[in-house]
């Protein structure tokens, strides 16, 4: 992949996180609540007006944090395209990932505020994956549909059961067959690699969570790390 595909996919990322501001910011809410549209500092109406959030993540109004620090969110998803773009697949797989880059990061940058991964994001994460893995198959692509299938029901099977007995929250569950099928689609040994890496760098995270003092105050979002070890693996596959 040439340098100047990578340089262009991060372009691209960069506005994409861009615009999964808003979104970020509306979701950012604990349970029950399912969404919000005002500055929860001042009141003011942050999504009155369809226009991208400021990228300090600070209200234009009052100047109080309302999302992700400054940057973050379009230096992460800019990062991420250019890893998917140098990693060299292409059509309907390359797209996939892209996909799930743009959706997982979201979802990541959500569950790190406030530890939840809510449906709006969640189903079409696993339904646009699955429509473009079809999508794929239709365009003989190499890879499997029905391996990406199976694997996606395996994954979401396992992470079903460690929810009944490790507590581990729905909502990763839900970002499961996503995970699963995009993996499945390249090997079962993408599959194996890529949950271990979520699980590895997860139990990594915990560690220096203990580590810095605040383990034992504060609930680990799990979805970012089964996120970049998916995409860290599927990428390197390619």
């Amino acid at each position: 992949m040439s340098a100047l595909s990578v340089a262009l996919a991060a372009v691209i990322g960069v506005l994409v996180g861009a615009a999964a501001r808003p979104m970020i910011f509306a979701r950012s809410v604990p349970s029950p609540a399912s969404s919000r549209s005002r500055c929860p500092h001042c009141e003011h109406g942050i999504l009155d007006r369809p226009r991208p959030l400021p990228a300090s993540g600070r209200c234009p109004r009052c100047a109080g944090p309302i999302g992700p620090t400054a940057i973050s969110t379009e230096v992460t998803m800019g990062a991420a395209f250019a890893a998917v773009a140098a990693g060299g697949a292409t059509g309907w797989f390359a797209a996939a990932q892209y996909w799930l880059a743009a959706c997982g990061i979201t979802l990541a940058m959500i569950d790190l505020a406030v530890q939840r991964l809510p449906d709006v994001l969640t189903v079409p994460a696993c339904a646009g994956t699955l429509v473009l893995l079809t999508a794929a198959t239709v365009a003989d692509e190499a890879g499997s549909l029905a391996r990406a299938a199976a694997a996606a029901a395996i994954v979401t099977a396992i992470f079903l059961l460690l929810a009944l007995v490790a507590g581990m929250g729905l909502g990763d569950v839900k970002l499961a067959p996503a995970i699963g099928a995009l993996l499945g689609w390249t090997s079962w040994k993408s599959v194996l690699w890529g949950t271990a890496a979520g699980f590895l760098l997860g139990l990594v995270g915990a560690v220096l969570l203990l580590a810095s003092g605040r383990g034992r105050r504060t609930q680990l979002a799990f979805g970012p790390f089964l996120v970049l070890g998916a995409l860290a693996v599927t990428v390197t596959a390619s």
